[in-house]
């Protein structure tokens, strides 16, 4: 049975920091340091000019030197404010209450909290107490394709159902000034902070995705390559050199599954300029086709489980063809990918 998945909405961070910015934030804090000039260099390659944090760069959570109780509370904080407002934009674009709604697809990884982000917002928007959930936890970067994966699997179980997808990360949560390996000045300038929800449904309530497949699969002997870790500072990310590969590594697989198709467009995550391009290589698309990621990354930087549904939201301002087919792919720590095959609808 087809999901039909509405535009998205998307909220950002309100502080918008620019990639100058936090260049000289590391100037600052590491002045002496022997690869500065490395750095730097890397940051200013990684195809992000600005992303939004929702707190200023010189907060104690994002450059002080704040703990992980401060920074994980901050964190959650935020992403549960953000998630709120995206989620209520989404019902009312979809002309829904809360309801109307029979099940809740959560993905939030940035900081952690009993009870999560699903039972927030359950309360916070006054949904039946009776909702189906589905709470993604640790899925990061993938998030957002691997919520409507989940919010596809729902409808499909209970025809009739109308799924609320949410997606929020607080990334500046893990903006370390003590983290000084080109990794993680890296992931300082190339993180944003974001919250973005949509309705998924098995009939058709706008324009949109309809998905029709969906393929999940996780490289074999890969859980070092990016991966999460916590210490008294707070939440941190790091990855490896293979890391940088590990897009790659997969998208054999991936084609495999595709098989003979030639889309018309892709949803891709913004990971990083490689990995927009290697994608869309591999789809037989082109630079144009890949736009949208294109424009997410350098305008408000890769937002972790969100950055899909923001790429799907630009997607809905310069839509393909009625009929155009196309995927949706994430990759993310584990090393995980999350991809869908869908067609667009007007």
């Amino acid at each position: 049975m087809p999901a039909h998945v509405l535009r998205p909405h998307t909220v950002l961070g309100d502080h918008r920091i620019t990639t100058a910015e936090i260049a000289e934030d590391i100037r600052r804090h590491h002045p002496d340091h022997p690869r500065l000039g490395a750095f730097l260099r890397a940051i200013g390659n990684c195809g992000v000019r600005t992303r939004y944090f929702t707190r200023p760069l010189d907060s104690a959570t994002i450059s002080g030197s704040a703990r992980i109780e401060e920074r994980v509370n901050a964190a959650f904080e935020d992403t549960l404010a953000m998630a709120e407002t995206a989620a209520k934009a989404a019902l009312d674009a979809a002309g829904l209450t809360a309801l109307d709604v029979d099940a809740i697809v959560t993905t939030h990884t940035t900081s952690w909290t009993v009870p999560n982000l699903d039972i927030h917002l359950i309360d916070r928007l006054s949904l039946r107490p009776t909702v189906r959930r589905v709470a993604l936890t640790t899925v990061a970067c993938p998030g957002g394709a691997q919520a409507l994966i989940r919010a596809a699997d729902l409808v499909a179980s209970r025809p009739g159902s109308k799924v609320l997808v949410v997606a929020g990360e607080v990334l500046s949560g893990i903006y370390h000034n003590a983290d000084d390996t080109i990794e993680s000045m890296i992931y300082k300038a190339l993180f944003g902070d974001a919250a973005a929800a949509t309705i998924v449904t098995d009939e058709p309530l706008g324009p949109g995705l309809v998905i029709e497949d969906c393929f999940e699969y996780v490289l074999p002997d890969s859980v070092d390559r990016q991966a999460g870790h916590i210490d008294h500072a707070g939440i941190h990310f790091v990855s490896t050199k293979k890391a940088l590969s590990a897009a790659d590594d997969v998208l054999p697989q991936l084609k495999e599954w595709i098989g003979a198709d030639r889309p018309d467009f892709a949803v891709i995550h913004p990971g990083s300029p490689r990995i927009i391009a290697d994608t869309a290589a591999a789809l037989g698309l082109d630079e144009y086709d890949a736009r949208h990621s294109t424009d997410t990354l350098a305008h408000e930087g890769n937002m972790g489980g969100v950055s899909v549904l923001r790429v799907l939201e630009r997607t809905h301002a310069d839509p393909p063809a009625d009929g155009a087919r196309g995927y949706a792919v994430a990759f993310g720590p584990g090393f995980a990918t999350a991809s869908l095959r869908c067609r667009w609808r007007s």
